[in-house]
């Protein structure tokens, strides 16, 4: 049992790893987002505030692969739960087809509740920023 609880170990060190760099590029893309519209002033170029979409189209689809590594991961773990203690065999492999569902793709993950309702809000906040600024 010793070595199936190691290995589990492994994965979910993984599993926090990747939890906690989503919710660094989260705080990342509200603090460069902020600060791009800081440093604009309401003379600069309506152009320039366009700027602000960058972080946000970048950090969503980043965001969404650690998110898809995360979930991936997830069903390793569980695999890993499902087995024998002889069966054991330390693998971190997670680009294998069985691992391949619906609910574990890119695109999924991108539409996801989490991402979506975190960064189409911050992209509606700043095109009424960018409205209300130029009007």
């Amino acid at each position: 049992m010793e070595k199936k609880m190691k290995h589990m170990e492994m994965i979910q060190g993984v599993i926090n790893r990747m939890a906690s760099n989503s919710f660094a590029l989260k705080g990342w893309t509200v603090t460069l987002v902020a600060g791009i519209f800081a440093l604009a002033s309401k003379d600069a170029d309506k152009m320039y505030f366009l700027v602000a979409y960058v972080p946000i189209i970048i950090f969503w689809g980043l965001d969404s692969y650690y998110l898809l590594q995360e979930r991936l991961y997830r069903a390793l773990y569980d695999k890993v739960r499902n087995m024998g203690e002889d069966d054991v065999e330390f693998s971190m492999n997670t680009s294998l087809q069985e691992f391949k569902t619906e609910k574990n793709t890119f695109w999924n993950c991108f539409k996801s509740n989490t991402e979506f309702w975190f960064y189409f809000p911050l992209a509606l906040v700043s095109a009424g920023i960018i409205i209300i600024t130029h009007i």
